[in-house]
This record gives structure tokens, sequence and C-alpha cells, in this order.
């Protein structure tokens, strides 16, 4: 069938990778969108970044430019003597249609990319959101520079500390993993390292890990080291010296990519987080990414599911008249029903793996690491069950966007 989905307005606050996602499904849905940054660009907080084949899957179909886009990779989890404790195995097809199990990159390119496919005029920078209100006949949002923009429907995008959380469920606390990242890259390194290959080990108490990037034609290695730090305590330290000797113990070629990176190529973060929510929207008013699900490196998932907010949220409101309070009630229901669960599993394993790994009491370490070499634990909760996660994500997107096809009328992908 033929429709002409009624044009509603729908704003976004923040223009990260949930925000501009949102931005981007939301225009193909049909409705007008505008996308709010508080600061002068778009602009990345971190430096290096893995993506999974869902979300990778949502950006080619929001038209996302993918080519060239990353280094196809597997993965590994291994002790820091080598053994193979656990891997990511997706079927063959996956991994020929994607290029491998994941892609690893660098998150300026994501954040290029995802500006290019936006539409002219959709993101508007220097804008700041105050406020928000609403009830059922519209949403405004009260700009700091005194402007009130009417929407039909409000999405914050606006990260960890977000305004739109705490306007519709309260000032919740952000709950610290006491654990700090130390993450570079490097372009043609000189030392050898295997390409397509993402490995991450643990000592006692440290993880480090390293992966194939690619970017603008340029091949190279990115690398992390991650280990705990009470974060009630000021960091001073060399950001490199502290990575290098935090590796110092690992195989090649993690100390030598360290010790091969460029000072200025390296960043710190300290790992945190918060409780997952029981609902995501009120009203009007829906919250996606950071805002709603920030999660921990370790899940290797923040991003992608950032993208995947973004994504189903905009064909979820495809065909909506936004004008209806129950009709934007209904379709937002509809979208967090099953972003919930998915995205709260990732946060929990996240926080657990890094209580597991690097809170563990002294005398109960060696007990770990001997379930983890000897048992397929880790194999079970990592390996087996990252691809059931990913499968199932690739098959909704594919389910989401057959209905948004044929609610817009068009032919099926």
């Amino acid at each position: 069938m033929n429709t002409t989905p009624t044009r509603g307005r729908v704003a976004v606050i923040g223009a990260g990778p949930a925000g501009m996602a949102t931005a981007l499904s939301v225009h193909q849905a049909g409705h007008e969108v505008q996308l709010f940054e508080r600061y002068a660009q778009a602009r990345p907080a971190g430096n290096i970044l893995n993506l999974w084949p869902p979300p990778l899957k949502a950006l080619g179909l929001m038209g996302v430019d993918l080519e060239d886009f990353g280094a196809p990779c597997r993965s590994e989890f291994r002790s820091v003597t080598g053994h193979v404790r656990a891997a990511i195995n997706l079927p063959q097809e996956v991994i020929d249609q994607y290029g491998g199990g994941f892609i690893g990159l660098l998150r300026p390119e994501l954040y290029e990319r995802l500006l290019t496919a936006l539409p002219e005029g959709v993101l508007q920078t220097n804008r700041a959101v105050q406020r928000i209100e609403q009830d059922r006949t519209g949403a405004r949002l009260f700009m700091t520079d005194g402007e009130v923009v009417e929407a039909d429907v409000v999405v914050g995008a606006d990260g960890i500390n977000s305004m739109v959380r705490k306007t519709l469920w309260g000032d919740q606390p952000i709950r610290e993993h006491n654990l700090h990242i130390f993450g570079g890259f490097i372009y043609d390194p000189p030392v050898e390292a295997e390409p397509g290959l993402c490995v991450v080990s643990h000592d006692r108490v440290t993880q480090g890990a390293w992966t194939s990037i690619r970017r603008k034609g340029r091949d190279g290695f990115q690398w992390w080291v991650l280990t705990a730090h009470d974060a009630a305590e000021e960091f001073t330290a060399d950001l490199h010296e502290t990575a290098a000797a935090l590796a110092a113990g690992f195989p090649a070629p993690l100390p030598q990519l360290i010790a091969a990176t460029p000072p200025e190529n390296v960043q710190r973060w300290v790992l945190r987080d918060r409780a997952p929510l029981k609902q995501w929207s009120t009203g009007r008013v829906t919250i996606v990414g950071d805002a709603a699900h920030p999660t921990s490196p370790y899940a290797a998932y923040g991003a992608g599911m950032s993208i995947e907010d973004g994504y189903f949220l905009g064909r979820a409101l495809a065909g909506v008249d936004l004008r209806d309070h129950d009709q934007v009630r209904a379709a937002l229901a509809g979208f967090e029903a099953p972003r919930r669960p998915h995205t709260a599993r990732h946060t929990q394993i996240a926080w657990a793996s890094g209580k597991a790994f690097h809170h563990a009491p002294r005398p109960l370490q060696p007990v770990r690491d001997a379930i983890f070499d000897r048992t397929p634990l880790l194999q079970k909760v990592i390996g087996d069950s990252n691809p059931k996660e990913i499968l199932g994500q690739l098959g909704q997107i594919e389910a989401a966007e057959q209905r948004f096809r044929a609610t817009l009328g068009q032919s099926a992908i």
C-alpha cells in the first residue's frame, strides 16, 4: 500500500551516536526532526571503538556510508599466559556480510560518517536546552537563549548526566565502578601484530587488549589497559607511562604497541554507569543511548546499543500521527519494550565483569582464574551468549525494516 504519513515534529537533545542515529531514522520515517547540540560541534568523547554487526546493519539502513569502514576482526579472551578462555564465533554468513565478527575503528570516524549522512539543517549546534515540559497537546523545550521550541516528541540523547532522564525519573546516583581505562592507537606500528584479531587478556588485576583498526585507508591497531582505581582519588600520573607499566607483564605485541604509540594518542577515562531503568518513556518524552543505559566499555557495546536505539525509535514512529498523544505513548512503549532487557543485560554483565576481574578478594583470585582456565564458564557466558544476542538483534532489525517499508509503501529489503 502507499500511504502518506502525517508529518510530526521530533526534537532530539544531544548529538552523540544515539542522537544522530535517532535523527537519521526519524527523518527517514517522514517526520521533521531537530537535533540540538549544546557545544559548538558534535564531538566524540573518546578515541577507540568497536562495532558489532547489528549497529553496522542499522547504520547502513539509515544511509550511512560503510565503504572502507573499520577493520574486520574476530575476538578471543585469554589469560595473561596466552591460554584461550573464550572465543566469539559467529556464523560464516554473518562474517561474510559484515566483514568480521566486529570492526575496529576510531570514534571520530563514526562521528564523521554520521554527520555526513545527516540532512542539511537538522543539526543545530550551540543550542542548549534548559528544561522541558509536556502535556497531552505537545512538548516544549526551553532553550538557554530564551527560545521555546515546540515539538510532538522529545528524545533525550544527552548522555550519562541526562537532563531529560532527571526530568522524567529524578536524580538517580551514578554507579562508580572504581576502575579506569587507558586507550590509545597507532598506525603502521614498528612491531608485528596479527591483523584481523582482537585479543582481550587478563592477569590477576588488569585487563590488556589490542585489536586492528582502519581509518581513511590507514591500517593500525588500538589497545587498552584497564585496572582498579578509586574514583574518589585524583589521578595525576603520566597516561602513557602508566599504560606501559600496566601492560609490562602481558605478552607481545601489547607492550610494544603501547611503547610505540605517540603520547598524544593516549586517553584515560573512568568507568561508571547507572542501574537499569524499568521504564524509559513518559507521555511524549523518551531517552536513548547513555541517557537510558550508560554502560561500561567491558560490554564493548555502548555506542552500538546507542545506534540501535536510534534506529529502532525512528522505525517505531513511522506512520504514527505524532499529534495524537495516545498513538505516541503506544509507539514509545513498543519501542522500549524489547530494548530495555537487551541493554540491561549488557549493562549488568559489564558491571559484574568489572567486579569479578578487578575487585575479587586476593585469596579468591587464583580460584577465579582456575575456573576460567579449566572450565567452559567464560565460553558460555561470553563466547556462546554474545553470538546469540547478535543474531537476535540482526533478526529484530530485519523485522523492523520489513514493517517500516510496509508502513511507508516501499519495496521490501
